[in-house]
């Protein structure tokens, strides 16, 4: 069920991307609020009001699509530098409730997650399956895109408190 939700992620950010917009925009509802509730919302879950609710995010990914090659680092420039909700979020990824965890007797070391991740194909200091490298979910870039959790294919990584 938990990969289906990963695999949806797409439909889902731009769902809420819509939802966040139609508030500000119909609703006049103030920035800051938004900023607020993105803010809190890491602190249990991490960063992921980037690539799951927020419209620049949506409006990023979708940009991005048209440069294959260049799309990991354009990712990890953005998400590392894009606006105060990603700052936030991302001094408050590493002490989130919820992270990306691996259970080693399940990991047969394929590397697909890696793959899948941004920050660990830029970044050679992190990898989700190499021992003595920093978890790149807890790294400030990354926006809890799950995309290391729907890639493995032992399920060996889960994201949970």
């Amino acid at each position: 069920m938990f990969r289906k939700i990963i695999s949806s992620r797409r439909t889902i950010q731009v769902a809420l991307a819509l939802f966040v917009y139609f508030l500000v925009a119909y609703f006049h509802i103030n920035l800051l609020y938004i900023i607020l509730f993105g803010s809190l919302i890491s602190i249990i879950l991490g960063k992921v009001f980037c690539r799951w609710m927020c419209p620049i995010g949506a409006m990023m990914e979708f940009m991005t699509s048209f440069n294959p090659k260049g799309r990991n680092s354009q990712l990890y420039s953005y998400y590392k530098l894009g606006c105060p909700i990603a700052w936030i979020s991302g001094v408050f990824n590493k002490y989130s409730l919820f992270k990306v965890q691996k259970e080693n007797s399940l990991c047969v070391s394929c590397g697909k997650c890696d793959k899948a991740c941004y920050i660990a194909s830029l970044n050679e200091e992190y990898s989700l399956f190499k021992k003595n490298k920093g978890n790149p979910s807890r790294h400030y870039s990354c926006s809890k895109c799950l995309e290391c959790v729907k890639e493995c294919p032992t399920g060996s990584l889960s994201y949970h408190t």
